[in-house]
């Protein structure tokens, strides 16, 4: 195929339709829509959506926390369980967790908006920076965090909450992991990540040590010298490959890096957008660069995934998300080659299908897509490059670190939490709840009473 100059380009949308493609995904509730909505919920005992949630949030209890006004009380319930109530407010897939579980969840009802109620009760801790937690005396015992994002944000607020001193080492200038650079722009507007973290240092007793990574400024053998114990929270630094002929062409692109890009642009008309734009990947990654390609102003953006719409990562809102804002979703296809010569020119695939046993075949049968740019959304694993060998006395599996119920791994001393270990489902409220059992044996391991 003859090559041809990619047209990718800045500015394909005026600055105040971009400004409105990227405002808040999920307005907040008025406080009369709150509490319309928090009288619906039935306040069930043994509530099916407290038990869905992977933090284990009385999700009834905040409710009616709502429902007599009291606001603090009700953010309070939720903070205790999820530090981070806030994000997950805004980017938790309450359609597949506590929402799905709800009762009124049937047909010619509705479930009950648990999510936005959940925004309405801790908005105001983080605008009014409202302290709710207090730290008990010093115990003169030091903790290293490696990772400063959901799992290791969590581990160090309890952590410090339990009186223990924490450092957090992180790689990036900010602190948030995919929360600040990874997660679509219109998810979390008005740099509410960065709010929401310093509201978390706020306790006290965590210091943060910033463009620190492990394996080139420290070895866990210093912090392990130095340090009490240790908490790995370093996410999945690494973004699986095509393995196919064409991926090193200018063009080719890690969707997480790019929503990065997006994310931290004061400006987003300055951001490079191709016209014709194809991502390869069927998670909330691969939706949230889609959707956002759009709302750059690409002309055509198509996600291709090898399985069907039941198989894909994203959950069915996150499709339809997708769809409704122009993108187009191809099931049942996967990668055999990228043209182009000096640059990406279009992306070949091969139809695919299941037998018996669910095993992927292909078909035979071939189609292609023009494209300026080709996003590789994909999954992540641990970067081994950057690591070298800090991770080769820890036990693994699958490109991941493997832990016990409470977090340890098989180096004593060292726990780890989020998505770099193996069992996680890559969401923000699993990477907390990591972090908060793994404070827990933390904080036993050092010495607390075992109900302390």
């Amino acid at each position: 195929m003859s090559d041809k100059q990619p047209n990718i380009q800045p500015g394909r949308l005026d600055k105040e339709t971009v400004e409105s493609n990227f405002s808040d995904l999920h307005p907040p509730l008025q406080s009369s829509e709150a509490r319309i909505e928090a009288e619906r919920c039935y306040f069930c005992f043994d509530a099916p959506c407290t038990t869905a949630c992977p933090t284990g949030i009385d999700i009834p209890g905040f409710i009616q926390k709502i429902s007599s006004n009291n606001l603090r009380g009700s953010a309070l319930t939720i903070l205790t369980e999820n530090i981070m109530g806030g994000m997950c407010a805004r980017v938790c897939p309450t359609e597949i967790l506590c929402e799905d579980a709800c009762v009124r969840n049937i047909p010619g009802d509705k479930p009950i908006e648990i999510g936005l109620l959940q925004r309405y009760a801790t908005d105001p801790i983080f605008e009014n920076n409202t302290p709710l937690f207090t730290r008990k005396p010093p115990t003169g015992k030091h903790v290293a965090v490696v990772g400063g994002g959901p799992a290791g944000l969590a581990c160090a607020h309890r952590l410090a909450m339990l009186g223990h001193a924490v450092v957090v080492f992180n790689q990036d200038k900010k602190l948030g992991g995919l929360n600040e650079y990874g997660i679509a722009a219109y998810k979390t507007v008005n740099d509410f990540a960065q709010r929401e973290v310093d509201w978390i240092l706020s306790i006290d007793g965590i210091e943060v040590q910033t463009d620190m990574a492990l394996g080139t400024h420290f070895t866990l053998k210093d912090l392990s010298d130095e340090y009490d114990g240790i908490f790995l929270g370093i996410g999945l630094g690494s973004v699986n490959k095509l393995d196919i002929p064409g991926e090193d062409l200018p063009g080719v692109e890690n969707a997480i890096d790019y929503i990065g890009k997006i994310r931290q642009s004061k400006d987003k008309t300055t951001i490079p957008v191709g016209k014709n734009v194809v991502v390869v990947g069927g998670g909330m990654t691969a939706i949230d660069i889609a959707v956002q390609s759009k709302h750059l102003g690409s002309s055509a953006v198509t996600i291709v995934y090898r399985r069907g719409p039941k198989q894909m990562g994203a959950s069915t809102f996150e499709q339809k998300l997708a769809q409704t804002n122009g993108v187009s979703i191809q099931y049942w296809a996967q990668p055999l080659r990228i043209h182009g010569k000096n640059n990406v020119a279009g992306i070949e695939f091969e139809t695919t299908n299941v037998d018996q046993n669910n095993s992927l075949s292909v078909s035979g049968d071939k189609f292609h897509l023009n494209a300026d740019i080709v996003f590789k959304a994909i999954g992540q694993t641990l970067d081994n490059q950057k690591l070298g060998q800090e991770l080769s006395n820890l036990s693994s599996k699958r490109g991941k670190i493997l832990v016990d119920q409470t977090q340890a791994t098989s180096m004593p001393g060292v726990w780890a939490g989020g998505d770099c270990v193996l069992g996680g489902n890559d969401l923000t409220v699993s990477a907390v709840q990591h972090g908060k059992i793994a404070a827990t044996a933390i904080d036993r391991a050092l010495g607390a009473p075992p109900d302390g």
